[in-house]
């Protein structure tokens, strides 16, 4: 079987990247752009580092900034008929995933008006045409929508999250420029970060996870494990390695997809509206826990990954707690919540593990978690 990656064209990395994207438009003959901004960080000036320049290099754009921060099938529709109106020819995508997948769903449906419906987009689609072309610019270290195949959209109607997954609407180019992320709030910065160590850990344990990924998955790790702290507390440095850790994640799960840990947040964050990192941040340990006996030696890797010391006189049962302590220790470390108490309400359960098991992650997981199963660990936390 051929193993398949599929990465950006060009990206930048570092304080002041950003500062390439006027050159990137021209040399792109782009015209005009569709700036798909989150109403907070455009409320609070961040958007304005990117429109700046562009006004400065007299670039012509239009701000869209319908987005709810678990965007919605209505927000991708009305960004659609607002792109259509604009007269734009590339989006530039500026903020957390919520702005970026929002901006993936766009670029896709102006490509191909036969998904107009959204609904159509789960999972792999038979899109025919790419994307209009997306520069993504991130302002959070978690997601790494700048460098996936994939999006996720809320369907309000059904109450649940829906996964998308599109080789064609991976974003042109990536900007990834910790200064654009200085200003995230302590709790923004644990949530995406913890959300970037699970994409990295459910990525290295995945069924379909090969060496390829592997190495992009246990870099990740390292480099957040001994970054996250730092950078909720604004450390420069260490915003620069979250940067670079998260983007380095997405180059990897991207490629082999996640497991339920995902499939599980998904549901609560549709119920909800639990921050995505909050939940997967949550269930992180308990599913590690979980799927221990399935990963062979990989847990010793993401213990030493973690900085844990002594691992290699450690036996199998030893490490693997070890790696689970680890994490759970971070989470705990950067202020979030040990359970879903305050989150989750035990009537909504049967709808929680239903939306859980039928999710798109669901199936990569590396090992094949039964509706009981996925109650049992939801039950645990509560």
């Amino acid at each position: 079987m051929a193993n398949c990656v599929t990465l950006n064209q060009t990206s930048y990395h570092g304080a002041g990247a950003i500062q390439n994207i006027p050159a990137e438009v021209k040399a792109h003959g782009f015209q005009k752009a569709f700036v798909c901004s989150g109403p907070n960080i455009l409320k609070h000036g961040v958007t304005a580092k990117v429109t700046d320049l562009l006004d400065e290099a007299g670039l012509a754009y239009e701000i869209f900034s319908d987005i709810k921060a678990n965007p919605t099938i209505e927000n991708v529709q009305n960004g659609v008929e607002a792109f259509k109106a604009s007269g734009a020819d590339y989006i530039i995508a500026i903020g957390g995933g919520s702005p970026m997948d929002t901006a993936k769903a766009i670029g896709i449906i102006v490509n191909n008006p036969e998904f107009a419906d959204v609904r159509s987009l789960e999972g792999v689609a038979p899109t025919t045409k790419p994307s209009v072309p997306i520069i993504a610019v991130p302002t959070t270290a978690g997601t790494a929508a700048e460098v996936t195949i994939n999006y996720v959209i809320k369907d309000d109607e059904k109450q649940r999250k829906f996964v998308c997954v599109d080789t064609k609407d991976i974003p042109i180019i990536a900007i990834v420029d910790p200064d654009m992320m200085s200003g995230m709030p302590y709790g923004l910065t644990a949530a995406t970060g913890m959300d970037a160590l699970t994409h990295a850990i459910e990525g290295y344990i995945t069924k379909a996870a090969w060496e390829m990924t592997d190495m992009f998955h246990i870099k990740a790790i390292e480099i957040i494990a001994r970054s996250l702290r730092a950078a909720c507390e604004n450390d420069p440095k260490a915003r620069e390695d979250m940067a670079l850790g998260q983007y380095i994640a997405g180059q990897g799960f991207s490629n082999v997809g996640l497991g339920i840990v995902h499939s599980m947040a998904h549901a609560l964050g549709a119920v909800y509206d639990t921050p995505h990192g909050v939940a997967n941040a949550i269930l992180l340990p308990t599913v590690m826990a979980y799927n221990a006996d399935a990963t062979g030696t990989k847990y010793k890797d993401i213990a030493i990954a973690m900085g844990v010391e002594g691992v290699e006189n450690m036996s199998q049962e030893e490490y693997r707690k070890a790696a689970v302590d680890a994490v759970a220790q971070l989470a705990r470390d950067v202020k979030i919540p040990e359970n879903l108490k305050e989150i989750a309400k035990e009537e909504d359960l049967d709808f929680l593990v239903d939306s859980a098991f039928n999710d798109a992650c669901a199936p990569g997981n590396p090992k094949d978690a039964s509706k009981e199963d996925i109650r049992a660990l939801y039950l645990s936390l509560m």
